[in-house]
C-alpha cells in the first residue's frame, strides 16, 4: 500500500534529497478567478528539484527558482501576484515566498523545525501548512501570517494531520487525517475547531484535498487496488465520483480557478510523471507539458480583472 502522507515526515527527516525526488508533493487550494492564469509546479532537471510555470496550454514554460536545494510545494496567493513553496535551502524544510515571476525569494517561516505544503488563505494575510516544530515528530496544521509571524497551532490528535486546503470563503480547512487508523479527507474551522471525516471507505487517501473555486465540491486522492485515482465529492462528503482510471498512478488534484478544468500528477513509472489536466467531468486527460519528467503536483494561478498580467 502507498503511503505518501503517513511516511512524509520519516522521509524528509531522514534521508536525502535523491530519496525526496520520487515523492509527490501536494496541490494547493485554487480561487475564483475569469480567467485560468499560469500553473506552477515543481520538476526534477539534472537531478535538482525547483519550481517552474507554464500556460495552461503548455506553452510558455519558465523556470522560476535555480538554487540548487528542493524547492516545490507551489501555492498561488490569491491574488495570483505571489507564490509561496516549500524549501531545504536554509538547511530544513520552511515555507518560502516571490513574486510570480520568481523574483524576491524570502524565507516566511523560521520554525527550525519541518514546515511543508504551505496554502493562502482567500484574503492573502495567512498561510496554512503542515509539519512539526524543532524536536517533534508527528505532523500538524500550523498557519501564520503571511510574513511568518504569528504562528499558532490547529492540530494536536496523535494521528498524522496534513495538507490543508482553505475553503474559498476563508471559513473551513480540508486536511488529510489518519486519526480514524487510515487517511482520509475532514474538514475543521479555520481556527481547528469541529474536525469532521469526509470521506469513510476503507481506502487510503493521501494527497491533500482540493476545493473548486466555488466551494461546493472537494477533489481528492482515493487509492485503489495500490493506485491513486481522482475523486470528487460534494463539500459535505456526498455522491463521490472517480474521474480517473490510470494507468498510472494519479494525485494531487488542482481545480482551475474558472472550474472547468482539474490539474494532477499521473506516475506512469521510470522516470514518467507529468502533471496533468482534464476537464472537470474527467475527460480530454492530457499531459500539461509532456513526457519523459518527474513533475510535482501543480498550483493554479487565478487571473482576474484586477490581475497584473506581466510575467
Amino acid at each position: 500500500m502507498r503511503r505518501r502522507g503517513t511516511l512524509l515526515w520519516v522521509v524528509f527527516a531522514l534521508i536525502s534529497i535523491a530519496g525526496v525526488l520520487a515523492l509527490s508533493n501536494a496541490a494547493r487550494a485554487t480561487y475564483p478567478g475569469t480567467n485560468n492564469g499560469r500553473i506552477a509546479f515543481g520538476m526534477n532537471v539534472g537531478g535538482n528539484v525547483d519550481i517552474y510555470s507554464a500556460l495552461p496550454n503548455g506553452n510558455d514554460l519558465r523556470r522560476l527558482t535555480t538554487d540548487p536545494s528542493f524547492d516545490a510545494c507551489a501555492a498561488y496567493s490569491p491574488s495570483g501576484k505571489e507564490i509561496a513553496f516549500c524549501s531545504n535551502r536554509s538547511g530544513n524544510f520552511e515555507i518560502w515566498a516571490m513574486k510570480q515571476n520568481g523574483t524576491q525569494e524570502h524565507q516566511v517561516t523560521h520554525t527550525g523545525g519541518r514546515m511543508i505544503f504551505p496554502d493562502f488563505s482567500p484574503d492573502g494575510t495567512k498561510i496554512a501548512f503542515s509539519g512539526h516544530l524543532p524536536g517533534g515528530t508527528n505532523e500538524d496544521i500550523f498557519v501564520a501570517n503571511a510574513d511568518g509571524s504569528g504562528l499558532q497551532q490547529l492540530t494536536s490528535d496523535p494521528g498524522m494531520d496534513a495538507y490543508p486546503a482553505w475553503s474559498p470563503d476563508g471559513s473551513k480547512i480540508a486536511f488529510i487525517s489518519d486519526r480514524s487508523g487510515v487517511e482520509q479527507v475532514w474538514v475543521m474551522d479555520a481556527n481547528g475547531d469541529n474536525p469532521t471525516q469526509l470521506t469513510t471507505d476503507p481506502n487510503t487517501h493521501d494527497q491533500l484535498p482540493d476545493w473548486s473555486p466555488d466551494g461546493t465540491k472537494i477533489a481528492y486522492q482515493d487509492v485503489i487496488g495500490g493506485s491513486g485515482r481522482i475523486f470528487v465529492m460534494d463539500a459535505n462528503g456526498d455522491n463521490p465520483t472517480q474521474l480517473t482510471f490510470g494507468p498510472g498512478d494519479d494525485f494531487g488534484a488542482a481545480w482551475s480557478p474558472d472550474g472547468s478544468q482539474i490539474a494532477f500528477v499521473r506516475n506512469f513509472g521510470n522516470g514518467d510523471r507529468p502533471v496533468m489536466l482534464m476537464n472537470a467531468d474527467g475527460s480530454d486527460q492530457h499531459p500539461l507539458t509532456g513526457h519523459g519528467a518527474v513533475q510535482f503536483v501543480p498550483g493554479w494561478q487565478a487571473r482576474g480583472e484586477r490581475i497584473d498580467h506581466t510575467p
